[in-house]
């Protein structure tokens, strides 16, 4: 086993095909082609259209990949896919390409779990991160505040009880009439606006660190619509304003909150709500007034991208945690098996 394997990374779950290639924690190469112009026409991502699009896309961007880093495929250590969550003809599409790559080149395959790829983004902004931190989990599908014991598990202090953040984002953006992806629409438009739309607090029914979603998205939508009806005009731009700040401020407090529980000195984040600026913003804030130390991933690692995955297809490759070449794609992979510990 090598100390400073080179590790190809693959990403396919969603509408990225993405490759990148890792020494160690040193990134070398990081490529993306990205279907999301075509799937923004249909408000959302088309399954079909996402595995059509990776198919025609994935040995192009590996070889990108390889070249930009400068190695030749023979010199690879392993290969490292996400096999889940996400859309399962998509993943389909990178596990059977890396297969035959690690088949072919008699090396090791890794199958990724798409949430701990999130988690070791981190690693790659903070060469010497390790072990404990606490983590905040903000995506399309997945809302928690986790904290890290080791490298290959963490403990789930709570999550969302219904919609993830990065759903509601996209839902609330869909009410506004802004394009798909909707984070970064709602995000832009925000700074046009001020807090001063009532939205309900997302405590009620939910305890210790969850999360509901569902009851702010429904607010939004319900105040759009009496608004719309009546003929009553309306700031969009208030609206905005005003749900991110009740989306993402609660978020901010519970992971200081659950740092201070767990007497964890160091915090992380991931996800694609974590490219959020204005969460990135208050994050820094409420980290340096509580004297811990914030490790941001740059905001391309935050969405999906290879670079992670192949991150922590490092750490299973030191753990010698290698998949079968019968390693199936899975559209689904709940959370707690992803922490590989009990609650």
């Amino acid at each position: 086993m090598q100390k400073e394997p080179l590790i190809l990374g693959i990403e396919s779950s969603c509408d990225e095909t993405a490759a990148a290639v890792i020494r160690g924690r040193e990134l070398l190469s990081d490529e993306i082609a990205s279907s999301a112009a075509t799937q923004a026409k249909y408000g959302g991502v088309v399954p079909e259209l996402a595995s059509r699009a990776h198919a025609e896309a994935v040995d192009e961007v590996v070889a990108r990949a390889l070249k930009n880093a400068g190695v030749r495929k023979e010199q690879l250590g392993a290969v490292a896919v996400t096999y889940g969550a996400g859309l399962l003809g998509a993943l389909l599409v990178g596990l059977s390409f890396a297969k035959g790559l690690a088949y072919g080149l008699g090396i090791p395959l890794i199958g990724v779990d798409h949430i701990r790829g999130h988690l070791a983004a981190a690693y790659l902004e903070d060469k010497t991160l390790e072990a404990p931190f606490l983590t905040l989990l903000a995506s399309g599908g997945h809302t928690a505040i986790l904290y890290a014991e080791r490298a290959d598990k963490f403990r789930v202090l709570g999550g969302t009880l219904d919609d993830a953040a990065g759903e509601a984002f996209d839902k609330v953006a869909r009410v506004l009439s802004l394009p798909y992806p909707g984070g970064p629409h709602i995000e832009a438009l925000a700074r046009e606006g001020n807090n001063i739309v009532p939205m309900p607090k997302m405590l009620k029914g939910c305890g210790g660190y969850d999360f509901s979603y569902s009851g702010l998205k429904t607010a939004v939508i319900n105040y759009v619509h009496t608004k719309e009806q009546k003929g009553e005009g309306y700031s969009r731009a208030d609206v905005a304003c005003s749900f991110q700040h009740a989306a993402l401020d609660i978020l901010v407090r519970k992971t200081v909150e659950g740092a201070a529980e767990t007497g964890a000195k160091v915090v992380t984040a991931g996800g694609g709500v974590a490219a959020n600026g204005y969460l990135r913003e208050e994050l820094s804030r409420a980290c340096a007034e509580a004297g811990l130390r914030l490790v941001l991933p740059a905001k391309k690692h935050c969405t999906d991208n290879a670079a992670m995955i192949a991150a922590e297809g490092l750490v299973q490759y030191r753990l010698g945690n290698f998949s079968p070449l019968s390693l199936n794609a899975e559209a689904s992979i709940p959370l707690r098996r992803s922490a590989n510990c009990e609650q």
